[in-house]
């Protein structure tokens, strides 16, 4: 940066050559934009001029260029507006065209007119007739024209083929030599009300925050005599803001340099008397600190209320008779629409208003019991944004968040706002926003060195704080009710597809899928078998696949956090410091610090640092509680130096009981399932026996999902030496009660058959036992038959068919017939007659029986029926009893698409005879 300062004589060419100043030739043929068409004053008092290379500092040096500039000419008036109107004009050169900018301040008699150059002419602004309008300020030019047009007396745009000059003027206020600062004469029916007689009390508070002096008319104001307070702390007698815990911002605001605002005092008649206030701190010839207050009734505030340095009107007047809303002014018009671009414009605007190196806005959540960092600029804003600091807890200036409050030096008091341990910033001014006295937020600009702020800048970015706190305090309610309607979207989706499934492994994954990324950067669901259980690692899911594995291992690699069942997110440390020992570890074996070999490392540090930054933000554990018993924990996590939003861990909590009902019904029912296939395995023969001369093949289907035995049944077991039982049968219903019948039947017929009774005995006492089982028992019906294998390579049978379907007999030359005659079905009549049937199977015969499952298979209006089940069995000659079974089923499933509504058994038995075929 170059500069030079002319006091007086002709204007000297800001732009440099080699670092110098140079010679301004004037335009040949400018063309001209602006709003002004009275002449310029020819009187030149002072010049400065200074050039900024094309770099990002530069906008911070030229707004202390302008601002020092201004001050050392005396104009303190207009220092604010100039600074920030040069702010966006340098901006829009050095950042958004890139080239070097010329800023050049001229003092004349009537006011300061500064010019700000580029060298990037193709960026015009298009002429415009009555009205301006540069449309959204956001882009990239017209933002800082838009600011001209609010502040600026006079301004305009003049090119060059080769340059860009933007200029503005800001008249100096009228007054007095000497005159600090000055209103108008005012009618006297506009003039503030006060009392016949304005008192002033005059309260001196000593080193230790006590009463020293009390003047009389502190004692009329507030009822008490000297002796009564004299020795007493202030803060006993204020009651700002009329609830209790404020105590501390009183003291705070005592030992302040400069401090003014209201608050109240309790008065000695019990009533709260608002009173307006200005703070001095002092000391005496002796070195010993105290503080005058002045304190007169709130109404009366304009006798010491310092003025501020825009009307006190909500609106002001622009260079074209329009009015504009101190709020536009500020924000710029028009407003961003959302939240956090209404919030990074105000803490851009402050920053500018204040000459500061960064800024900062907290809004208060929703209890209003913390303040969390919504905004920033010039401070990390990963690590910041969504910090959180508590209003009235701890010591420092958030004990003090409902007044403005000063720090000279942060580094003289440690920790006095936590928010800028670690940046570098000495100095700061905080002001609250607040809405009908209710506390919303706190805005505040610090700076690199100390000393930048006095209760001036306080004053002013408080009214800065006032005039954006309904903007602010409405975008945020409108954003809680998005998130709120979001977040009952987002609960109503996930119950849908929670409840959805009774698969655990799918719970799980669902469980993790619906919060990364929505809520967490990535997630891990730990599960409790039962209570004497440790908890296990189940699910880990990050929105980058490529860094599951390396979590996995890590979290694998630590304690699991303790399953309390106490609702609500707790913070868990242990991933973010196992990470760091990991990453430092492997950053020091790399490097060959630890003693160890560094090429086995090359390749790990990588991944390690990846998972190491993946885990390192905040992490938070929620409990998974169901039935009053914790099952599990919902661990959430996000990447280094990034905490949780109090709207997010809400709505985690939210979903982790939803989540965790979901997950101990798809337990209870894996347990159930696990239980019911279990006992429906062993009503079902373990295998089918060896029988020399035979083929014996079953299929067998269950209707129902998660069934495994329904009311079809089959069994095929050795009776004897060289005689063999076998039995289908189908009990009336599928399910479980059906079930209960099929096993009654099974085992029975193997006791009775194996006591070496007839067919017929065996299946009349199965029909006495299935008719003691009262209102339990089902009608069953039966085809129960005795295999005896012939030496010259046949079968010979003995069966009964009681009610069931018929048995088919397939000769070798194709021809289908039924092997049994219908009889009555079991488990409906005490008295039954029964007789058996022998039959005689010839090598290469097949005996297919089946239940009415296969039979009564239905699609609309056809079934397949005996004639059709009859028509398939003669396309089966010459196959093996399995080929038999095989083709006998996909006929049955082709021939309707819809699932079996019925439980099937194919019981195919095929003779091939002495050789096989």
């Amino acid at each position: 940066m170059t500069t030079g300062l002319v006091p007086g004589g002709q204007t000297p060419d800001p732009r440099p050559t080699g670092g110098l100043p140079q010679q301004r030739h004037e335009p040949v043929g400018q063309a001209a934009l602006h709003v002004d068409n009275r002449p310029r004053s020819s009187v030149i008092t002072a010049r400065a001029a200074a050039s900024f290379e094309p770099v990002g500092r530069s906008v911070a040096t030229a707004r202390s260029f302008v601002r020092d500039t201004l001050q050392g000419w005396g104009f303190a008036d207009i220092v604010d507006d100039a600074v920030v109107l040069t702010s966006e004009l340098v901006t829009n050169a050095v950042v958004h065209a890139g080239t070097s900018a010329d800023v050049l301040c001229l003092r004349s008699d009537d006011g300061v007119r500064i010019e700000v150059g580029d060298r990037y002419p193709e960026r015009e602004i298009p002429l415009q007739g009555q009205a301006v309008n540069m449309g959204n300020l956001d882009r990239e030019g017209g933002r800082g024209l838009q600011l001209c047009a609010a502040l600026a007396g006079r301004w305009g745009v003049e090119y060059t083929p080769t340059h860009k000059q933007v200029w503005f003027q800001l008249d100096l206020p009228e007054r007095t030599v000497g005159t600090r600062t000055a209103g108008p004469a005012l009618p006297a029916d506009l003039l503030p009300l006060a009392d016949g007689r304005v008192r002033v009390a005059v309260v001196q508070i000593d080193r230790a925050c006590a009463i020293s002096s009390w003047n009389e008319d502190a004692e009329e104001l507030f009822g008490y005599a000297a002796e009564q307070v004299i020795g007493k702390p202030l803060s006993d007698l204020a009651a700002w803001p009329h609830t209790p815990g404020t105590g501390t911002g009183i003291a705070e605001a005592l030992l302040l340099s400069r401090w003014e605002g209201s608050y109240g005092i309790r008065a000695a008649n019990g009533r709260v008397t608002s009173v307006y206030a200005s703070h001095l701190r002092v000391r005496d010839t002796g070195g010993e600190p105290s503080t005058v207050c002045l304190l007169v009734r709130d109404h009366e505030r304009a006798v010491l209320q310092t003025p501020l340095r825009v009307p006190s009107s909500d609106t002001t007047t622009s260079s074209d008779g329009q009015s504009t809303d101190p709020f536009e002014v500020f924000i710029g018009s028009p407003a961003p629409d959302d939240l956090d671009g209404l919030l990074q414009r105000t803490v851009e605007r402050a920053r500018d208003m204040l000459d500061g190196d960064s800024a900062f806005l907290l809004l208060a959540t929703d209890d209003e019991t913390e303040l969390e960092v919504r905004a920033s600029t010039g401070l990390p804003s990963a690590r910041q944004r969504f910090a959180r600091v508590p209003v009235e807890a701890g010591p420092g200036r958030y004990g003090s968040a409902r007044m403005p409050a000063v720090h000279d030096d942060l580094s003289a008091v440690p920790g006095a706002v936590p928010l800028l341990n670690g940046t570098g910033m000495r100095s700061v001014v905080t002001v609250p926003l607040k809405v009908e006295g209710r506390l919303t937020g706190s805005l505040g600009v610090a700076a690199e060195g100390p000393g930048r702020y006095s209760n001036e800048e306080a004053l002013r970015l408080q009214f800065a704080a006032d005039r954006i706190a309904l903007a602010v305090e409405s975008a945020r309610l409108g954003e809680l009710e998005r998130l709120r309607r979001g977040s009952l979207s987002f609960l109503v989706e996930a119950s849908d597809l929670l409840a959805g499934t009774l698969d655990r492994d799918q719970t799980l994954a669902l469980m993790a899928q619906m919060t990364v990324p929505t809520l967490a950067t990535w997630c891990a669901v730990y599960t409790i078998a039962d209570q004497a259980s440790d908890p296990y690692l189940s699910y880990v899911l990050h929105e980058d696949e490529e860094l599951i594995d390396g979590i996995k291992s890590l979290l694998s690699k630590i304690q699991p956090p303790d399953p309390v069942p106490t609702p609500g997110a707790r913070v868990w440390s242990a991933p973010g410091e196992a990470a760091h020992q990991a990453a430092l570890r492997s950053s020091m074996r790399s490097l060959g610090l630890s003693g160890g070999p560094t090429h086995q490392l090359a390749s790990g540090i990588g991944p390690t640092l990846a998972t190491a930054s993946a885990v390192g933000g905040e992490t938070v554990v929620l409990p998974l509680v169901a039935r009053n018993r914790v099952i599990g924990m919902l661990t959430l996590g996000k990447p280094a130096d990034e905490h949780f939003r109090q709207e997010i861990l809400e709505l985690a909590e939210d979903l982790s009981r939803r989540a965790a009902l979901a997950l101990d019904n798809a337990r209870l029912y894996s347990e159930r399932t696990a239980i019911s296939q279990s006992l429906q395995r062993s009503l079902l023969p373990p295998e089918l026996p060896e029988i020399d001369g035979v083929e014996v093949e079953v299929i067998y289907r269950a209707a129902g999902e998660g069934n495994e035995v329904g009311g079809d049944f089959y069994d095929v077991f050795p009776i004897s030496d060289g005689a063999y039982g076998f039995a289908i049968g189908d009990v009336c219903g599928t399910g479980p009660n059906a079930a209960a019948v099929t096993g009654l039947a099974r085992h029975a017929l193997r006791l009775l058959a194996r006591e070496g009774l007839s067919g017929p005995a065996v299946l009349e006492r199965l029909n006495s036992a299935i008719l003691d089982e009262g209102a339990r028992s089902r009608f069953l019906t039966l085809l129960y038959g005795e295999l005896w294998p012939q030496e010259d390579g046949s079968a010979r049978l003995k069966v009964v068919c009681a009610g069931h379907p018929l048995p088919l007999r397939l000769r070798q030359d194709g021809t289908v017939e039924p092997a049994a005659e219908p009889q009555p079905l079991l488990g409906v009549m005490e008295d039954l007659e029964l007789y058996e049937q022998t039959v005689t199977l010839d090598p290469g015969d097949v005996l297919l029986c089946v239940t009415d499952g296969v039979t009564e298979r239905r699609e609309g209006t056809r079934m397949l029926g005996d004639d059709g089940l009859a028509d398939v069995l003669t396309t089966c000659t010459g196959l093996t009893a399995g080929a038999v079974a095989a083709r006998i089923m996909r006929a049955v499933e082709r021939f309707a698409s819809d699932a079996p509504s019925d439980d099937m058994a194919i019981l195919a038995m095929r003779v091939p005879g002495l050789h096989t075929d």
